[in-house]
């Protein structure tokens, strides 16, 4: 393709078609030139046309103004300086012309113009043909678009919707198996602790699947076909897991006794956003901006989802009461689920206060770790006076980085530990242990910021972000140390990805029942995919992961 349009562009240019023509005026005109002496009189004198001799001397004088005229032509073309062609050649040349025959001139001029006009002739054809024509060899027109015989639009669309699915309904179910075994024990849910456990290895494999296809692996139509098909047997295996066991899951539900439990959940997790509360403000005035956006807003959240718990706990308890068991566990689903995700909130400003401190304290002998690796790195360097741009680029970190931590003012450190790991990881031996330390607690902070967004956003969170979260889930618990970074950058754009999903989804309609208040925190449960729908929301939310109350 590439010499194609190397052709193309060669013949598109205006200078080809310029010689084109003059070969073959050149030709027309050493055959005018040859055949217009012999009809116009010149110079020397008459003769007889029967006389042989005379014959070939009219010719010879014919062929010698031709001559003439030629090399006239070429000393007066612009491509040929009079300097280049000295009298003394033109006078050799008709000298040469007179032992010349007739046979010996008149064919070389024919042949030539006959050459001109067929090359003449076939470049016009090859040029109008080029030009009707899209492919990358012709001189017009778009290059051709290629597209597959079939698109994968289809199956691809398929396969995100049911990784989604799949990844929403394992988030339920371990939520649901929380509440269970808080109020059974651990013994009495263990056949569905080993269930989930499955789920969610068929449920891996899918999501490695789908981060290998969007690397371009396989590259090939038919095998990517494959891959996507295989991520929707993975993710339907994942449900089967769990359906194997929903029907006795069911019947260990009991209305009666999970719903006190759920009110008791409930309102220990009220005192505990207050709490929470006071230590975001801490956090905000010890640390930079960054350092807490990722659990900014939590707190409200929070008690958004707890507004909607207690209407949707009041309206268990009426349906329990009056003797409708489906519809008060169908309640009773939605209120644990969005105490669940409360908890989530709230938990995250927690944990984010704990990492937040451990990396404060890393911090110092994070920078001397580094300093020793470096050092370890000069010593090795063979021109002292040219040090590695890397180098030169892990100094400047460092002394930023210690300039935050003595310049008594907040900051993030949790970005000054990834800084530190990202500008040294080039250059490091692994001999200083606190360098692979910082970086897993740096990865592991970024993945579970992003579970915990995924999780509480999951209405509007796509497959994409799930993904790449996976991935990096997959290689902090593979935990080699070459992946840990990996891990970190994965997470991050996991983050980013959802931020952007939300952003896209926009504000959500909040699907509320008839004769509730629109201040209910519907919203915030359409958000985060307790009230997937307004058919839903009638019914009063979604169903059970574990099958009780699915169709």
């Amino acid at each position: 393709m590439t010499s194609s349009m190397h052709r193309g562009r060669r013949r598109a240019r205006s200078h080809i078609p310029v010689r084109v023509a003059h070969a073959v005026l050149g030709g027309a005109a050493g055959v005018v030139w040859l055949v217009l002496p012999g009809m116009t009189p010149g110079d020397d004198a008459p003769v007889a046309i029967k006389e042989p001799r005379q014959v070939v001397s009219a010719t010879a004088v014919a062929r010698d103004s031709a001559l003439d005229s030629a090399l006239d032509s070429a000393l007066d073309s612009p491509r040929h300086s009079p300097l280049d062609s000295p009298p003394d050649f033109v006078q050799s040349r008709r000298a040469e012309a007179d032992g010349t025959s007739t046979t010996d001139l008149v064919l070389p001029l024919v042949a030539a113009g006959a050459v001109g006009a067929v090359a003449a002739y076939g470049y016009i054809r090859r040029v109008r043909r080029t030009r009707g024509r899209t492919t990358p060899g012709g001189v017009s027109g778009p290059p051709p678009v290629s597209t597959p015989p079939q698109s994968l639009a289809e199956p691809d669309a398929q396969a995100c919707a049911a990784l989604v699915r799949a990844d929403d309904r394992l988030r339920v179910a371990r939520a649901e198996l929380g509440f269970a075994r808080g109020l059974l024990g651990a013994a009495a849910v263990a056949p569905f602790t080993r269930a989930l456990g499955e789920a969610e290895g068929e449920l891996a494999a899918a999501f490695r699947m789908r981060q290998r296809y969007d690397e371009g692996v396989p590259a090939e139509e038919a095998p990517r076909r494959h891959a996507l098909a295989g991520m929707i047997g993975r993710c339907e295996e994942a449900g089967r897991r769990l359906d194997a066991v929903a029907g006795d899951f069911a019947r260990l539900r009991d209305p009666e006794r999970a719903l006190p439990y759920a009110e008791a959940r409930f309102r220990d997790l009220t005192g505990h956003t207050a709490a929470a509360q006071t230590l975001l403000a801490d956090l905000a005035e010890r640390y930079a901006p960054t350092a807490t956006s990722a659990v900014t807003g939590s707190v409200e959240q929070a008690k958004d989802r707890l507004l909607f718990a207690t209407l949707r706990l009041n309206l268990a308890r009426q349906e329990l009461f009056s003797g409708r068991t489906e519809a008060a566990s169908r309640q009773l689903h939605s209120a644990e689920a969005a105490v669940a995700q409360a908890a989530v909130f709230v938990e995250g400003v927690d944990r984010t206060a704990a990492e937040l401190r451990d990396a404060d304290e890393t911090v110092p002998a994070a920078l001397t770790g580094a300093e020793a690796e470096l050092s370890t790195v000069r010593r090795h360097t063979v021109r002292a006076d040219e040090p590695h741009p890397r180098l030169l680029n892990a100094d400047a970190v460092l002394a930023s980085v210690r300039q935050e931590v003595t310049s008594n003012r907040p900051y993030d450190p949790l970005s000054a530990l990834r800084r530190i790991v990202r500008a040294t990881a080039p250059l490091a031996s692994g001999r200083a242990g606190v360098l692979p330390a910082a970086a897993l607690s740096v990865a592991r902070a970024s993945a579970a910021a992003a579970d915990d967004f995924v999780t509480t956003h999951r209405g509007a969170v796509g497959a994409t972000a799930r993904t790449r979260l996976a991935e990096a889930r997959r290689l902090l618990a593979e935990g080699a140390p070459g992946d840990i970074e990996r891990a970190d950058e994965l997470a991050l754009e996991a983050s980013d990805l959802a931020e952007r999903d939300v952003r896209l989804h926009g504000n959500p309609a909040s699907p509320v029942p008839a004769g509730q208040p629109e201040t209910d925190g519907s919203a915030g449960a359409v958000l985060g995919g307790i009230l997937p729908g307004e058919a839903a929301a009638e019914e009063g939310g979604e169903h059970s992961a574990w099958g009780f109350g699915r169709p």
